[in-house]
């Protein structure tokens, strides 16, 4: 069995444990990432929710993505720090922050979403294929 994906929010309130490997890995540039992070993007590794347990509790709130669909954000109430995210349309997937790794270069991600969204300033590794929105399923 491979080495679970450990981590959790700064303060240590929220942790979660993941086994297997992630489904997708992405730099997403969506308005709502780069809002929640306060940066030009968010990082984030995608997988199955059958092995993920989580200790503590998050707050948490919805939104709408550009599909229409609902994404629960979670974070903590203590410390703040957005650890993971839910997809109502897809309730067997489990989105951790990649900065919420405890070893946070076991993160390698795949591609830019929603590009079309990126900033000048916001670059990443030119050879990472880039979609303009979500690539195709």
């Amino acid at each position: 069995m491979n080495k679970p994906y450990i981590g959790g929010c700064a303060c240590g309130a929220i942790r979660y444990s993941i086994a297997g490997e992630p489904l997708f890995s992405n730099h997403c540039q969506c308005r709502d990432c780069q809002r929640e992070s306060g940066s030009g993007h968010g990082s984030y590794a995608t997988f199955a929710r059958a092995g993920v347990t989580v200790t503590g509790e998050a707050k948490q709130w919805d939104m709408v993505g550009d599909s229409g669909n609902v994404k629960t954000r979670a974070f903590c109430s203590v410390c703040g720090l957005p650890v993971y995210m839910t997809f109502a349309a897809m309730p067997d997937i489990f989105t951790i922050r990649a900065a919420s790794l405890d070893e946070p270069a076991r993160y390698k991600p795949q591609a830019v979403t929603y590009a079309a969204r990126g900033h000048d300033w916001d670059q990443f590794d030119p050879n990472l294929p880039k979609f303009e929105t979500m690539p195709p399923t």
